[in-house]
């Protein structure tokens, strides 16, 4: 391929990276990771509440993986409050899952960026071999791409396994009993996937400015001399 194609390729896999790398760092500060309702149950069977008449009691929720705000309504309008996970929920969520997703996101950051730099290094300059060879960029963007996507997973299995909602609402709560009424995943979840679907797509780039998969077992060489004159 023609260097200014290549050039072409890797600045535009570079942006791509660096863009990743910024909406990471941005997404994982956010509270915008889970949306949802939360039904004041002990409120609703007191006085029997079904249909239109449950709006009463249904407050809202919204957090991210440092901090979020919720609304509690017992019938008697909404008493809106903000919470931190470290340290007040420290002892509520399962923290080793938490911080391990966090570390994730760091990690997200920081391969994103590394790959952002050797994309403009090798668009522009002379690559070094091993790590900062052209097949290097393999390395770091397949690390990106692995850990956008364990972000998703451990984030998905803390709220839907472990119930991460329920444990947030009844946070400090001994008189009231508070129920997930519903809950959806927000935009900086979503904005995780579009992390992954562009690392994936800087792979494809990648292989399309003719470098090679670094594991793809090469072509079989010929027979030596010495080999040969065994024959």
């Amino acid at each position: 391929m023609p260097s200014r194609q290549k050039q072409l390729l890797f600045s535009t896999c570079g942006l791509s990276s660096l863009c990743c790398a910024l909406a990471a760092a941005v997404a994982t500060g956010l509270p915008f990771w889970v949306s949802g309702t939360v039904l004041c149950r002990t409120g609703a069977e007191l006085v029997n509440a079904s249909g239109a008449e449950l709006d009463k009691f249904l407050g809202g929720l919204s957090y991210g993986l440092f901090s979020g705000e919720r609304v509690k309504q017992c019938g008697l309008g909404g008493r809106p409050s903000r919470f931190s996970f470290f340290p007040q929920l420290q002892a509520s969520v399962p923290v080793a899952l938490h911080v391990t997703t966090v570390f994730f996101c760091g990690l997200e950051v920081i391969f994103s960026s590394l790959s952002s730099v050797f994309f403009f290094f090798n668009a522009f300059g002379r690559p070094y071999e091993a790590l900062h060879s052209p097949r290097g960029l393999y390395l770091w963007t397949l690390v990106s791409c692995a850990a956008s996507c364990l972000v998703m997973v451990l984030f998905s299995s803390e709220v839907k396994l472990h119930r991460l909602s329920d444990r947030i609402s009844n946070f400090n709560e001994d008189v009231f009993t508070f129920q997930t009424y519903s809950e959806n995943y927000d935009r900086c979840f979503w904005l995780f996937l579009l992390i992954f679907f562009l690392q994936a797509l800087n792979i494809l780039l990648t292989r399309l400015a003719g470098i090679q998969f670094p594991f793809r077992k090469g072509k079989p060489t010929e027979g030596s001399g010495a080999i040969d004159l065994m024959y």
